[in-house]
C-alpha cells in the first residue's frame, strides 16, 4: 500500500522577522520509502494571517512578531505611510 506523509521539517526566522516553513513529503510503499523528500516552502511576513498553519509555526510567529517587529516591517514596506 502506498502512503504519503508530509511533515514540517524546518521553521526558520529570517533577519527581518519573516518566518519560513519547509515541508517535506515522503512516499512509502509497504513501509519502505520509495520517494522523497520533496520540499515545499512558504514564507510569512511579520503580521501575516497564519490561522491555518500548524501550532508550532503559530508559536514561533507569536514569539517573534512583537509589535515593534511588525511596525518595522510595515515601515519598510510602505515608508510613505510613516510621513502622514
Amino acid at each position: 500500500m502506498l502512503t504519503r506523509e508530509t511533515v514540517i521539517d524546518k521553521i526558520e526566522v529570517l533577519e527581518l522577522g519573516h518566518v519560513q516553513v519547509r515541508r517535506a513529503t515522503y512516499i512509502e510503499e509497504d513501509g519502505v520509502r520509495v520517494s522523497g523528500p520533496e520540499y515545499h516552502r512558504v514564507a510569512y511576513e511579520p503580521g501575516a494571517t497564519i490561522t491555518a498553519e500548524h501550532a508550532r509555526v503559530k508559536a514561533v510567529a507569536q514569539a517573534i512578531w512583537t509589535p515593534a517587529v511588525i511596525a518595522a516591517h510595515r515601515a519598510r514596506v510602505n515608508p510613505l505611510a510613516q510621513e502622514t
